[in-house]
């Protein structure tokens, strides 16, 4: 809820610098957002019997003090409908198929204090663990992957020295509609790949760990 509203307190506050700078009369009364069915579902009982599972910023973390009007013409739609629309509209293919990215953007990947050099560690760890699965071509079999920064720290060793840093872990999945998911079964080449670079290349994390978790019990983000 912390991050709904400071997502919709920027918003407003672009909304008025935007004010200023268009015809007099006209005026920016509108927030589009491009929320899914699954996150309706998750975050309130929405037609019909369910439990809120998780508050996401874009449905229950919106402040009552929100001036704009929501626009969400995806609502009732399934991530897999939204890719067919997508493919009618004309859309680039590569928009199409991105992953998905959370509207809070890396803070819901971090467990526990959410600082600018946590934001820095998981960022690199992340950019690594994406550029290895398109090396190994696997990008297009994957619907979301991503990096999370653990907290808590684990003992290593480093030459002749003990270590105590940070925990990354890797999260792959497959799905159609986000609803239901099972953990990608990578490779173990490209796993260890991945694990020594981000250990090797990114400060302060000497632990990689791969998340074979489905949904459901275990929701696709960690938080």
């Amino acid at each position: 809820k912390i991050i709904g509203n400071m997502f919709i307190e920027i918003f407003q506050e672009e909304a008025e610098r935007i004010k200023k700078s268009v015809p007099k009369g006209d005026s920016v009364d509108f927030l589009l957002q491009g929320t899914l069915y699954p996150d309706v579902i998750e975050s309130i009982s929405y037609k019909g019997p369910s439990a809120t599972i998780k508050t996401h910023h874009n449905v229950g973390g919106l402040p009552d003090t929100m001036h704009l009007k929501l626009i969400e013409p995806l609502r009732e739609l399934f991530k897999d409908e939204v890719r067919e629309l997508g493919i009618a509209l004309g859309l680039d293919p590569q928009s199409v198929w991105r992953h998905p990215f959370p509207g809070p953007g890396l803070a819901i990947r971090i467990l526990g204090e959410v600082t600018k050099e946590r934001c820095d560690t998981l960022r690199l760890a992340d950019d690594i663990m994406i550029q290895e699965i398109r090396k190994a071509g696997v990008y297009d079999e994957i619907a979301q992957a991503f990096a999370v920064l653990l907290d808590c720290k684990s003992v290593g060793v480093m030459g002749d020295g003990r270590t105590y840093e940070n925990v990354v872990a890797i999260r792959c999945v497959t799905s159609k509609d986000f609803m239901t998911a099972d953990w990608y079964h990578m490779d173990y080449r490209t796993l260890g790949t991945m694990s020594n670079r981000i250990i090797n290349e990114v400060k302060g994390v000497n632990r990689v760990c791969y998340d074979i978790s489905s949904k459901p019990p275990a929701t696709i983000e960690w938080e």
